[in-house]
């Protein structure tokens, strides 16, 4: 069962070190018990290699039984070879040269040319855990994994979408007009590299700081890297204009401030709404001001709708967030063997999604 498959790696890793100091019956004994919670090639392999060792040190047997268990030996020792020649699986070298064949980004990522940037962003996360050159050692796994990087990195930009839809298609057309054969199987050729951007999905939300992203032209450039110009002396007729639309801005954003009203309530208690009020149907809390009983002309059960409607929405995200968080960190212990980051991730709470399924199980 998958519950059991931890404990039999734990049994495996046991075993190798028995193994190591030449304990060759407790090995076994641990390579056995992982079999039964959870069966694995590699401990299936390991056995037959301790077999060949006990072989090798004269364990008694038939001639028969001898000349299987070197066959069997001879012919693990080919596998073995074979694997070590072969570090990745047909299906990783399949993906890899999917991506290589692919014309345009829409095809790269596996989706259609409406797809949303939700749709996009969860094809590239999928893609990116099997192609990332830690875990994919395929032959140009690397290039691909740039590929799908530079592909995300366009179709999630509003602008650069655009532009691409209208131009990016069509390559002989982009070598004519540039002058210089591009390809997007190079990769990025800007400041955020594919790992960067990987991190920036998996790895708990975007740079802050110094290590802020933002779009100049057709490039990403960190934030704290302005390119230099040359400045000239500006007469004040020149910084009126430059101006001018900001103080537009200012004037409409002060005018819709006063036409918009206040809420009628907050789901955090404030110096603005103090008092303390509760729905009717899930009991959620939420606050109002202090004179709303005398101001509020509108139906109770309706806002008491509005309110449950919002704290639900609101569990969801925040569920949402927590699961993806520990999933990743899962699969990362996994990927790279890290027993304390296992243990970590094993023990994250997710408090939002408790509190959601508890008001699941009331059939509301």
């Amino acid at each position: 069962m998958e519950v059991n498959k931890d404990e039999a790696e734990h049994c495996i890793e046991l075993a190798e070190q028995f193994m190591s100091e030449g304990k060759h019956d407790k090995a076994e004994k641990f390579l056995l018990k992982s079999e039964k919670l959870y069966s694995t090639q590699k401990a299936r392999d390991l056995l037959d290699k301790l077999r060949c060792l006990k072989s090798a040190t004269g364990s008694a047997g038939t001639k028969s039984e001898d000349t299987t268990r070197r066959r069997s030996c001879s012919s693990g020792r080919r596998k073995e070879k074979v694997s070590v020649e072969m570090d990745y699986t047909p299906e990783q070298l399949e993906a890899v040269k999917r991506v290589k064949k692919c014309k345009d980004y829409y095809e790269i990522l596996g989706v259609s040319k409406e797809a949303t940037d939700g749709e996009i962003k969860k094809a590239y996360k999928k893609l990116a855990l099997n192609l990332h050159p830690d875990k994919n050692r395929a032959p140009g796994s690397a290039e691909a994994f740039k590929a799908i990087g530079n592909a995300v990195a366009v179709l999630t930009d509003a602008e650069k979408r655009k532009q691409y839809d209208m131009f990016g298609s069509d390559e002989e057309r982009m070598r004519h007009n540039q002058h210089r054969s591009e390809s997007y199987t190079r990769g990025f050729e800007s400041d955020v590299t594919a790992e960067e951007l990987f991190n920036m999905f998996f790895g708990g939300g975007f740079p802050t700081s110094g290590n802020f992203y933002v779009r100049r032209g057709n490039q990403w450039r960190r934030a704290d890297q302005h390119t230099q110009q040359t400045h000239r002396e500006p007469n004040n007729y020149s910084v009126l204009m430059q101006m001018l639309p900001v103080l537009i801005l200012i004037a409409l954003s002060m005018m819709s401030s006063l036409l918009v009203s206040d809420p009628i309530y907050s789901l955090t208690q404030n110096s603005k709404f103090p008092v303390l009020r509760h729905t009717l149907v899930l009991k959620i809390p939420y606050y109002v001001k202090e004179n709303f009983h005398t101001t509020y002309q509108g139906s109770i059960r309706r806002l008491d709708a509005s309110v449950e409607e919002e704290y639900v929405a609101n569990l969801r995200n925040s569920c949402y967030r927590e699961k993806t968080y520990r999933e990743s960190l899962l699969w990362r212990a996994r990927n790279f063997g890290d027993s304390t980051l296992m243990a970590k991730a094993q023990g994250i709470k997710t408090p939002s999604c408790d509190a959601l399924q508890e008001i699941n199980s009331r059939g509301l």
